[in-house]
């Protein structure tokens, strides 16, 4: 069962009682993310999240990593391009200390300049790696092209140069403005008495308030094809082939799902048998959706030798226009369906799965789709809204492409 509650300050608690389980997952979940910021502060949000563990008025971030040990439990956060999460997992009898710890952080860290300083070499040093792993760098190298006029383009981690001049006041104004209970949801899934949780969240939440308020973000981003190419003497060409996608939360939104899983979503996919399997021309080879709140981007990725890459691109667009010329039949659709559900079921013997899922879609969609509603929708998946939406995917008019290995070769496939 799951159930939404609204606190009178506006903060929303989704929570999932799952009583033959032993753990307890809890998440906060605030919709702030580099799509919120500008150039100029690109890259804050993710350090407010490194600083959210270096410590509180009442623990140290070494305090707060021996707490979580002491109990066996895990604590970790992430940010993405429009949300941030913070969250724990724990024994069912240990949540009592995750949860006075994890608030502890979010309301209390001191972002204390000495630490501050400190965690700016680490994040430099995460840059530097982002900057030596291509496999990441060139999905980055995409984005930013595409949506170059929008915030969606900015990368996650920001640039060397803002990270080098954050100080604390730029945390502290930022967070004033940008986190409040509006912008927040609380989801909590595992074996725990509901009532009794609510009320613990009530007593540590039902006090936050907005100290600011941030301006509501742009109107949609506009798709534009684009060619960007990163110069790296390496031995390995990176390739990414980006199409329009669909937003979150779109009604073809389990469309997509079969789409992508047909076309290069897994070892069975076209794009996978065709390029790796029968050609043996790549060792890495898949693609994605990448939905956002009010648009979405299609991606094909490759890993490729450099003087095949012109061979493992006129594939790509090769196996784009077969979805038309060899279609899907009914049975491998219903084939499709039954992996889709198989997948989105056996994730949910996680809590910690359970707490994500809920977590997101309450903070993005503003809604729950339980189990049951998802078999539905999947179910409801037809042949002729599949290749309404290939026609609106494989538009090959508008295809863009990002490469990050050694120039010359960019240049030939810039030509091609």
């Amino acid at each position: 069962m799951i159930n939404v509650y609204t606190l009178d300050n506006g903060l929303r608690v989704v929570m999932e009682t799952i009583p033959f389980v032993r753990s307890i997952s809890f998440g906060i979940w605030v919709r702030n993310g580099s799509r919120d910021e500008d150039g100029a502060v690109n890259g804050i949000s993710h350090f407010i999240e490194h600083m959210m563990f270096k410590g509180t008025e009442r623990r140290s971030g070494k305090d707060i990593a021996d707490e979580m040990d002491a109990i066996g439990g895990q604590i970790n956060a992430y940010t993405s391009k429009e949300y941030t999460c913070y969250y724990t997992r724990t024994l069912d009898t240990h949540f009592d200390t995750a949860l006075d710890v994890l608030s502890d952080m979010f309301f209390h860290s001191k972002f204390d300049s000495a630490d501050i300083n400190k965690e700016r070499n680490v994040i430099l040093e995460e840059i530097n790696m982002y900057e030596d792993t291509p496999e990441d760098l060139v999905h980055d190298l995409l984005q930013n092209k595409v949506y170059a006029n929008d915030s969606l383009g900015l990368t996650i981690l920001g640039s060397q140069d803002n990270v080098n001049r954050f100080q604390r006041e730029d945390f502290t104004g930022y967070l004033k403005k940008h986190y409040g209970p509006d912008k927040t949801v609380l989801a909590v899934a595992g074996n725990f008495d509901e009532a009794e949780v609510l009320n613990k969240l009530k007593a540590l939440f039902g006090p936050y308030q907005s100290a600011g308020k941030a301006g509501g973000r742009k109107p949609a981003p506009v798709y534009g094809p684009a060619f960007n190419a990163k110069d790296k003497d390496i031995e390995q060409m990176h390739l990414c082939v980006g199409l329009p996608g669909i937003a979150a939360g779109s009604d073809e939104t389990y469309t997509m799902a079969a789409l992508n899983t047909i076309f290069g979503g897994g070892m069975s996919s076209r794009l996978f048998q065709t390029i790796r399997e029968e050609r043996g021309l790549v060792y890495s080879v898949y693609s994605y959706n990448s939905g956002f709140a009010d648009t979405g981007l299609f991606t094909v990725y490759a890993a490729l030798n450099p003087a095949q890459t012109g061979e493992v691109f006129a594939l790509i667009l090769s196996e784009s226009r077969r979805m038309f010329t060899e279609k899907v039949s009914a049975e491998q659709l219903a084939k499709t369906k039954e992996q889709l559900k198989s997948n989105f079921l056996l994730s949910l013997e996680s809590s910690s799965n359970r707490m994500n899922s809920i977590g997101r879609t309450m903070l993005m969609l503003d809604k729950i789709v339980t189990a049951e509603e998802l078999i539905e929708k999947i179910d409801a998946i037809s042949l002729d809204g599949f290749y309404a939406l290939c026609e609106k995917v494989f538009n090959l008019d508008k295809i863009s492409i990002s490469i990050v290995g050694k120039q010359a070769e960019a240049q030939n496939l810039r030509s091609l």
